[in-house]
């Protein structure tokens, strides 16, 4: 039987989650996931932590859970508390990142991110300055949040588990940053390459389809709040985990995203069906 074990939104960009104990799927994926972002003013790209030299420090910024409709706390490495859309927000992120940034609430369309080739990231280190492909924000997704790709991206306990024993230790969730985390008793390996096609039915109201394989970028080599950094995690899912993906060619995986085919909440322990 295979049940939601836990949800996670992320408000901002490339900042740390936070669990939800009940989460709205929408066409554009998990409300109040992914609505803001930083974007760079010599640029006008979106800020990513997949270029790691510009922006892992990112990834040390953690959100308070907001209210529902309420403002958005951040808190920085250090303890400064800045609220997403004001403009010592914007004043002290960009001392964080000695890069001028801005917070914007809404993509615009064609809106890029720089995705460091992780391989040379893995050779060279956080700092180096790599190689990156430009790619466009929410290509599979509807909306104007910031996700990655597509609306919503899960993984289950048994990519979890195959993970941990390849490499001889627990890898926390987090550094793979899923909307959903997926218990799947009674399976094992990579349980989730074999959903591509697959529909889930979650709880009473939510339908999703599996489309595609995640690609694993340099993001859960990093380190994630008080998590350290972990190079092996790229390393080994390069070595054990490298399936083709449409339009990619061989990726290392771990997890799949899918769209919405109906919306609806979704709770820890809510009965997932695949057909």
């Amino acid at each position: 039987m295979i049940t939601v074990q836990s949800a996670f939104r992320y408000p901002v960009k490339s900042m740390l989650g936070v669990p939800a104990d009940a989460a709205s799927v929408v066409a554009s994926g998990l409300l109040g996931d992914r609505g803001w972002a930083l974007v760079d003013l010599e640029t006008g790209k979106v800020a990513s932590a997949k270029r790691p030299r510009l922006w892992r420090r990112l990834l040390r910024v953690r959100v308070e859970q907001p209210a529902e409709g309420g403002p958005i706390g951040m808190v920085l490495p250090g303890g400064e508390r800045v609220v997403a859309g004001a403009p010592e927000a914007d004043e002290a992120l960009s001392r964080l990142l000695d890069r001028p940034v801005a917070m914007r609430q809404a993509r615009e369309p064609g809106a890029e991110i720089d995705r460091a080739v992780p391989e040379e990231v893995l050779d060279h280190g956080m700092d180096a300055e790599v190689d990156a492909t430009v790619i466009e924000l929410s290509a599979a997704a509807p909306g104007q949040g910031f996700v990655d790709y597509a609306p919503l991206h899960l993984i289950t306990t048994a990519t979890l588990a195959t993970v941990d024993t390849a490499l001889g230790r627990h890898v926390d969730p987090r550094v793979f940053r899923p909307n959903l985390v997926l218990a799947t008793p009674g399976l094992s390996g990579y349980a989730e390459n074999g959903w591509i096609g697959s529909e889930l039915a979650i709880g009473q109201e939510v339908r999703l389809a599996v489309f595609q394989q995640t690609p694993r970028c340099a993001v859960p080599t990093l380190p994630h709040g008080d998590l350290v950094p972990d190079p092996d995690v790229l390393r080994m899912l390069s070595r054990d985990n490298r399936v083709p993906v449409e339009g990619a060619g061989r990726q290392p995986v771990a997890g799949v995203y899918a769209t919405v085919l109906a919306g609806g909440t979704i709770r820890p322990g809510d009965l997932v069906r695949r057909t």
